[in-house]
């Protein structure tokens, strides 16, 4: 019987090229386990920005549901596509965008009518102004060794005036161990240690990357791609959640934020990437 190797999880550099290999490899191995685990949490066709369950029809983080009508909308990281299906329902003409092919294999299971897309985000198979709002619900940008580059692709596509939205681990989390219970309430690491954390196979190579970026990095980050920083939402832990999902959960949502979700606006310059 040959026994499956565990990954050894570590904190070590890693560029794009592995980071995006991982990633696609990890989502499109796990992508059944997710979706049967998270998958009645999630919904068919609803938009929650994170495990404390924010929903965008209450957040309208994006603008008042009523506006979205008519809008082009590019979901980034959309999984199977839950999000994009909510904007359809709203009116709105979302693309759903996924680096994992078995991730988008989950939307078309669900079925709908989205167009879906294969690609990277910091290479978007799009035009220039092609949309006009960007959105991503734990999707791409916690994954990247390079975030500004996918903001400015963001930027790239989006029309001037557009509004990009995305949510990411909160990055105080970074310094707690990552259990739901008592344990991860206490610090472990340095919140300012920005090293990515790794999981890796037997021959080193890396199979799930996670990058850091503290608080301020992400505003430099999102300000650097020529965006303006409108609001910076932190969801509290609501009463009527009570599960448990990795190492969120109510007892650690009530007391330290688990997400962190930025609300852009891109300049009214020229669409072109800089």
């Amino acid at each position: 019987m040959i026994q499956e190797y565990e990954p050894e999880a570590t904190r070590r550099a890693t560029g794009d090229t592995e980071s995006s290999r991982a990633s696609r490899g990890w989502w499109d191995r796990n992508a059944d386990e997710y979706q049967t685990e998270h998958g009645a949490f999630l919904g068919d066709d609803r938009f929650v920005w994170g495990p404390e369950g924010l929903d965008e029809a209450d957040a309208a983080l994006l603008g008042p549901a009523s506006g979205l009508a008519g809008l082009d909308v590019l979901e980034i990281g959309a999984g199977a596509a839950q999000c994009s299906r909510w904007l359809a329902a709203q009116g709105a003409r979302p693309v759903a965008l996924d680096l994992s092919h078995r991730q988008l294999q989950h939307a078309l299971r669900i079925g709908g009518d989205v167009p879906l897309v294969e690609a990277d985000a910091g290479a978007l198979p799009f035009a220039d102004g092609s949309f006009d709002l960007a959105c991503s619900a734990y999707g791409a940008v916690p994954f990247v060794a390079d975030p500004v580059r996918v903001m400015r692709e963001v930027r790239r596509v989006l029309r001037p005036g557009g509004r990009w939205v995305f949510s990411v681990t909160h990055p105080i989390r970074w310094a707690f161990p990552d259990e739901p219970g008592p344990e991860g309430l206490s610090v472990a690491a340095s919140y300012f240690d920005r090293t990515p954390y790794v999981e890796q196979d037997e021959h080193g190579r890396a199979v799930y990357v996670e990058h850091h970026r503290t608080l301020g990095d992400r505003v430099r980050d999102v300000v650097a791609a020529g965006f303006r920083l409108t609001d910076l939402v932190e969801p509290e832990w609501p009463d009527w959640n009570t599960q448990e999902w990795g190492g969120w959960s109510p007892l650690r949502g009530h007391l330290i934020p688990g997400t962190a979700i930025f609300v852009c606006e891109r300049d009214e310059g020229p669409s072109g990437g800089s």
